[in-house]
């Protein structure tokens, strides 16, 4: 097997493992998360619309982490690429979310995190767009 063909399967199955974990923490505790980030971001303009927020995060949180768990076996089977390459679009798309939130808050060390995360989400883009 390839280093290329390698490198995509492991950046999509790391983000199906990532994403499906956060957005079903969510879902199952919901409850619990919704007073924590309610919470954090009780002093921010999102006061208001933290439950809209959340289950906007939650549902491309899911979307992408299943669309990533597909990228692996579609990858593996020679599929279309666009399947890995939408699921790595959603995940970039959620951590920018929330970096975004985690500025506003001024969660600046949540920021530090999630920027690590994005980091390896353009990785995974730049991978899932190459041909080889």
């Amino acid at each position: 097997m390839a280093a290329l063909l390698l490198a995509r399967v492991f950046v999509c199955a790391f983000f199906a493992v990532v994403m499906l974990q956060s957005g079903l923490d969510k879902v199952f505790d919901w409850k619990g998360n919704l007073g924590w980030l309610s919470e954090h971001f009780g002093k921010t303009v999102f006061r208001g619309a933290v439950p809209l927020l959340v289950a906007t995060i939650t549902l491309v949180e899911l979307l992408a982490g299943l669309a990533c768990a597909a990228g692996v076996i579609v990858l593996l089977l020679k599929g279309p690429e666009i399947v890995p390459l939408i699921g790595m679009s959603l995940v970039c798309l959620n951590l920018l979310m929330l970096i975004a939130g985690q500025r506003i808050a001024k969660d600046y060390a949540g920021a530090v995190s999630i920027a690590s995360y994005f980091i390896v989400a353009l990785f995974g883009l730049t991978l899932m767009g190459q041909h080889g």
